[in-house]
């Protein structure tokens, strides 16, 4: 299962998500990736900390391999760097993936990220943290991707882009990825007390969007967790904060668990 998690709007948690979503499944025993597809990195600097200044092979550079033609070009798996939790890896951001956007996208190289990841066959999951832009990375991911979790921080700006949103991921399913679709919208930085997030999660709902029952709380742990480079399930195991991302991770495979049995059932009735 590959998972990007995307949202135009800057600030909304994509890198938090990402990076906890990842460890709550690494620490369960599924072999997990972090693809970090955003130039400031910060899901690199999440999961590596210190490691994270200087390395030697990053996303950066498998994308400079595909402009190049090299009649023995290194294996995807060679960019991939382990990270101090166990099974838990990630293919590594650096800036120098916003100077190569131009080109890559001049050459229409949109598709060679999903056949990069084809390579990797031995992960249960691929999260895709992408940049707050729909450019040639979010592109790239959308079309890499199985499916795509939108983070939403509970504010009317947020709620209005939100359509949008929604918009380019159907385009992307028409025109590149029919297989791509929405497994959910995550509520962010939520305050039960307030009205207005109250307010505007409930019309998403009566809109019928898919909005995920797991909601996640604003704590100042997870600032914590960043300064630290440990995300929740190791740094504050049993924070609320924590609780909620596991419920989370858990309702999301339950939702994989939903889908896969939709799937096998049409399987059977084709037959």
């Amino acid at each position: 299962m590959r998972r990007v998690v995307f949202n135009q709007k800057g600030g909304v948690g994509k890198s938090t998500i990402t990076c906890n979503l990842a460890a709550i499944g690494a620490a369960q025993g599924a072999r997990t990736l972090v693809v970090d597809l955003d130039p400031q990195g910060n899901s690199t600097q999440y999961l590596l900390g210190p490691q994270a200044e200087n390395l030697q092979a990053t996303v950066a550079d498998l994308f400079d391999q595909m402009l190049h033609f090299r009649l023995v070009p290194k294996k995807t798996r060679e960019f991939v760097l382990r990270t101090p939790l166990d099974n838990l890896d990630i293919l590594a951001s650096a800036p120098a993936l916003e100077e190569l956007a131009g080109k890559l996208e001049s050459r229409y190289k949109i598709y060679k990220l999903r056949e990069a990841l084809d390579e990797l066959g031995d992960y249960d999951f691929i999260y895709i943290d992408t940049p707050p832009a729909l450019n040639f990375y979010t592109r790239s991911a959308l079309i890499a991707a199985d499916a795509c979790l939108i983070p939403f921080d509970c504010d009317d700006f947020s709620r209005r882009a939100l359509y949008a949103l929604l918009e380019n991921v159907d385009e992307i399913r028409a025109d590149h990825n029919p297989a791509i679709a929405v497994e959910g919208i995550i509520v962010n930085q939520f305050q039960a007390r307030a009205s207005l997030p109250q307010k505007i999660v409930q019309a998403l709902l009566d809109e019928g969007l898919p909005v995920l029952a797991s909601y996640l709380s604003s704590s100042v742990k997870i600032r914590e967790s960043h300064e630290s480079s440990q995300p929740m399930i190791h740094f504050a195991p049993n924070h609320k904060v924590t609780r909620e991302f596991v419920a989370l991770h858990d309702e999301l495979a339950q939702v994989d668990r939903r889908t896969e049995g939709h799937s096998k059932g049409k399987l059977r009735q084709a037959v």
